[in-house]
């Protein structure tokens, strides 16, 4: 079996890009090299990566200079964020999410309530549907509500959600609005400011095609003002080299939400994809998955394979999720897959698919006539 750069269907989870392997071992071989120079040059290099990388994702979400910062992933972005707002923000108020959110999000939600004196709503589907509807978040979305964390592409049913709406409704509910922007980054255009969100978080894996750790969460300016983040270090002043233990003060932007020596690694490995997606046609990427998407979904529906993503492609992500029979057949349907060299995953009886710039229209054609064979074999 070999495995095919053109059947690579698994953009939900790790994107990939031509001369992805090359840029990457370039870039940490250059690291490597400069980490281990007997000189004075590897903090000056090192902080460089990691603003490179702050600046390119701010220009892919139109995002101000100070408004955007580095965290491990989005669980901890949302934890930095939430925890670092003044007390009477949250306490005593509701926190609102949908049921379809990312899991480790609500994880950490359920476990804050607690500790920050919110309550958390969750939204949940209605019978029959795969995702929660706009209306509905919408419905219990009311002045109670102190934050709401929408999830903008749903990594389960890859619905998109209706942001311009939602957001509207937030601010007249006087709610701050966060977005998890993950699943469709680096695929569907985005900005910070088309609506005005207070915060977004995001990794830079899937469309994005970088690596694990490299995570981003903005905050709107006005509103890091208000915010004392209790992880607090040498990174989070003005200028870090105040070594006045009896002096501490918050640096004026983003920069307050660093803490320690940061991690820059995962950035500086970033640093080749971002620019890789810098460089191309945002629009051109959108159409070609736009494209391999239709013959997807027309295949399945010939083969009679229930699509659980929604057909509008205003409404969906990048991503489709058909049911299989059973687990046992997506089982059986996916090691086919993999034997014709087919990259794609499922969960439970849920199979996967996400056609990126590596995937072909030929490929994807001759995983339409795999699927005929498997459904029919199994």
């Amino acid at each position: 079996m070999t495995v095919r750069n053109e059947g690579y269907f698994l953009y939900h989870s790790i994107g990939q890009y031509p001369g992805k392997e090359s840029d990457l071992s370039s870039a940490m071989a250059e690291l490597a090299a400069v980490w281990s120079a007997p000189d004075d040059q590897q903090w000056s290099y090192l902080l460089g990566k990691r603003a490179e990388f702050i600046n390119l994702w701010r220009g892919l979400i139109d995002a101000p200079s100070g408004s955007t910062t580095t965290c491990e992933n989005v669980t901890q972005g949302v934890h930095m964020l939430l925890t670092a707002l003044p007390t009477n923000r949250l306490k005593g108020r509701k926190v609102l999410v949908a049921a379809d959110c990312f899991p480790s999000n609500h994880f950490l939600l359920a476990k804050l309530q607690e500790r920050l004196g919110f309550e958390l709503q969750t939204v949940h589907p209605r019978q029959g549907v795969n995702w929660v509807a706009d209306e509905d978040m919408i419905a219990e979305w009311d002045q109670d509500v102190a934050l709401a964390l929408i999830t903008w592409v749903s990594s389960t049913s890859s619905h998109r959600v209706d942001l311009d709406r939602l957001a509207a409704h937030g601010r007249d509910m006087g709610s701050l609005i966060g977005v998890d922007i993950t699943q469709a980054s680096g695929l569907l255009p985005f900005s910070v400011n088309e609506p005005d969100v207070d915060f977004a978080v995001s990794t830079s894996l899937k469309w994005m095609c970088g690596t694990p750790g490299a995570g981003i969460l903005y905050v709107r300016p006005d509103l890091i003002e208000e915010c004392e983040p209790d992880l607090r270090g040498w990174f989070s002043q003005d200028n870090p080299f105040n070594w006045d233990i009896g002096r501490f003060d918050y640096a004026p932007d983003i920069r307050r939400f660093d803490n320690g020596t940061p991690a820059i690694l995962p950035a500086a490995a970033t640093v080749p994809a971002l620019k890789w997606h810098a460089a191309t046609d945002r629009a051109d990427l959108l159409h070609h998955n736009r494209l391999l998407c239709d013959i997807l979904i027309n295949g399945g529906d010939t083969l009679g394979m229930k699509l659980l993503t929604p057909r509008d492609q205003q409404e969906r992500g990048g991503s489709l999720m058909f049911e299989m029979s059973s687990e046992k057949v997506a089982a059986g349907t996916l090691a086919d897959l993999d034997q014709a060299g087919f990259s794609a995953d499922i969960r439970g009886a849920t199979l996967r698919l996400s056609p990126g710039v590596q995937t072909t229209e030929d490929a994807t054609r001759e995983l339409v006539d795999v699927l005929s064979k498997s459904i029919r074999g199994n």
